[in-house]
């Protein structure tokens, strides 16, 4: 009986690395275009797909929002919030959902998703956050652990694509 458990577990191991192989694999091969976010606290844009092409930009804004435009071997063209575009190795970007504020005034983060909800928090523009269960013109958006509703046309990083 110790033995047969021995292989039931041994097989679930191999199905459990296959399932995650098989999750990386597909975030690696999404079809542009996408969200991400930079993983790194320093990461170089690039002409092109390429160690051999100069930098064009050094980031040093971890979480910042990026849409990846194109796709090439273990490269990213991406554009950033401000619209310049470049190459950036796989390895520096995030699946993380991520927003910036946008705009010239300080935002309100909303208890809920609704224009007369109470304001909780307010934001600058420039503020990183993390961003999830976009509705009814809202996201919820977290920094520096805390979070509320932020009107979608305050950020950047959520449009559909």
């Amino acid at each position: 009986m110790a033995i047969q458990n021995k292989s039931i577990v041994r097989y679930g191991a191999v199905a459990l690395a296959l399932l995650g192989a098989a999750s990386a694999v597909g975030q690696a091969q999404r079809q542009p275009p996408y969200w991400a976010s930079i993983q790194k606290p320093e990461a170089r844009m690039r002409t092109g797909p390429s160690t051999e092409f100069p930098v064009t930009w050094v980031y040093k804004r971890q979480n910042l929002p990026v849409k990846v435009v194109a796709v090439h071997s273990v490269w990213r063209k991406v554009q950033d919030p401000d619209g310049d575009q470049g190459w950036l190795h796989v390895r520096l970007l995030s699946p993380k959902q991520t927003a910036i504020v946008i705009g010239k005034d300080i935002g309100a983060l909303r208890d809920s998703p609704q224009a007369n909800a109470h304001i909780s928090w307010r934001v600058e523009p420039g503020v990183v956050g993390v961003i999830d269960e976009c509705e009814k013109g809202y996201c919820r958006f977290e920094t520096n652990g805390r979070y509320g509703y932020i009107e979608r046309s305050r950020i950047w990083g959520d449009e559909a694509l």
